[in-house]
């Protein structure tokens, strides 16, 4: 079996500073709406979550091996399922670059501390193409 490895690391203030510069048209560009209500505590964003979505999005860019393919932030989507474990959903050409790879499960794990957030995204390569 072939696996594929991806990994970021996000600094909490970059995000934050986006938010404070560009507000809901980051939010919107950037993440879907499941995502931004799983970072809301009644009307507080939780930066450090963010942050780690973001990090999960650039780790599955690079699982992806986009080269310079543009795929929109939002075809990318950190799920939190209700046992508290985080999953990805692909759709659009996030999905379609997965299929053409022959990606089939993705696993991730999310962490944030210290002003950090980190994401590692492993794929399992499900043929044995030239991947």
């Amino acid at each position: 079996m072939a696996l594929r490895v991806g990994i970021d690391l996000v600094y909490v203030d970059s995000v934050r500073e986006s938010l404070e510069h560009h507000g809901e048209r980051y939010l919107e560009r950037v993440y879907t709406a499941r995502e931004i209500a799983d970072c809301r505590h009644g009307d507080v964003l939780d930066v450090e979550r963010l942050a780690a979505r973001f990090a999960a999005k650039e780790a599955a860019l690079k699982v992806l091996r986009v080269d310079d393919q543009a795929v929109p932030w939002q075809e990318i989507e950190v799920r939190r399922e209700a046992s508290g474990w985080v999953r990805l959903a692909l759709t659009g050409k996030a999905a379609t670059l997965a299929s053409e790879a022959s990606i089939g499960d993705l696993a991730l794990s999310l962490s944030h501390e210290h002003g950090f957030a980190s994401a590692v995204v492993i794929a399992e390569i499900r043929a044995a193409a030239d991947n």
